[in-house]
């Protein structure tokens, strides 16, 4: 979901994304012109032409242009969806005018924890900072060019262009933290750690235990647990656990298969173990996660 609007003069919106966003999905502005502040747990941020701001938590924020200006809304502006194309909403005249694409993309990975803690509440990207060429410059060129000039198909290619771009965002806010001493990254920079997560990655229907992971670790059983416990602040199997659920997710949203095909594959000797298992992690039972799912 994507909108772009343009406000001038001094103006502020409450940029916080809005309930409609999905839970695994981050919000973002990209700063297709102008300039302008972004303010966040009172900090202020300013955001120039070529600037993505990203809000993984869907934490509240203000965005705005000068002092004590007005309050508009554009979320509460937007026509009806679904839309033929991308809305533009202008707002005042076209002297000192900004120009932010906002929306969100999903992202199911943020349903795993592991990777959802490598994240900051806050990514904020300059591509067109210093002497350098940015590819990332250019393909934000391309996605205003989408927006102002739509062509067929050009939804699908906004898409693919939108998701293409937040790849490089999270890989550029990961590579930032390469030298953290926990999480996620730090776990596979480590050998003994990093072959016993691919083992339970290539192959997590495959029955693990402790004492297999650790003779693939090259580790006792006791120091691959107190190991994993300090790098990823998780037990191995808990680790399976979480591994295989956010898996199970994901099929439960792709494939049409029996619920209990679903739980059989994520470790589970019953539907209701694993229906229980899957409501306490993600909060939903699977049967409602799929129907969800179908809806959206």
């Amino acid at each position: 979901m994507q909108y772009c609007y343009m406000p001038s003069g001094d103006w502020i919106t409450d940029a916080t994304p809005g309930p409609y966003k999905p839970r695994d999905a981050i919000g973002f502005h990209i700063m297709a012109g102008g300039s302008c502040w972004l303010e966040i747990d009172g900090e202020r941020t300013v955001l120039k032409k070529g600037d993505v701001a990203a809000f993984p938590f869907g934490t509240p924020h203000w965005i705005g242009a000068g002092t004590d200006g007005r309050l508009i809304d554009p979320g509460g502006d937007l026509p009806p969806a679904p839309w033929p194309e991308i809305p533009i909403l202008q707002y005042g005249n076209r002297e000192n005018q900004v120009r932010i694409l906002c929306g969100y993309i999903q992202c199911e990975a943020m349903r795993f924890g592991p990777f959802r803690n490598l994240l900051p509440k806050f990514i904020h990207l300059r591509t067109l900072e210093g002497d350098g060429a940015d590819w990332l410059a250019a393909m934000i060129e391309q996605i205003v060019a989408e927006v102002d000039v739509p062509k067929r198909g050009g939804t699908s290619v906004l898409e693919r262009l939108t998701e293409v771009t937040f790849i490089e965002i999270l890989r550029r806010a990961f590579l930032r933290d390469e030298t953290a001493a926990t999480g996620w990254l730090a776990a596979i920079r480590e050998p003994a750690l990093a072959r016993c997560l691919a083992l339970l990655h290539d192959d997590p229907k495959r029955d693990w235990t402790i004492e297999i992971l650790a003779k693939a670790a090259g580790l006792s059983r006791s120091a691959l647990a107190k190991h994993f416990a300090t790098v990823l602040d998780v037990s191995p199997m808990r680790y399976l656990r979480d591994w295989r659920l956010y898996l199970a997710s994901v099929e439960l949203k792709l494939v049409h298969k029996p619920l209990i095909d679903v739980a059989l594959e994520a470790g589970y000797a019953s539907e209701a173990a694993f229906s229980r298992a899957f409501a306490r992690h993600f909060g939903t039972p699977p049967a409602e996660w799929r129907r969800a799912a179908s809806r959206s």
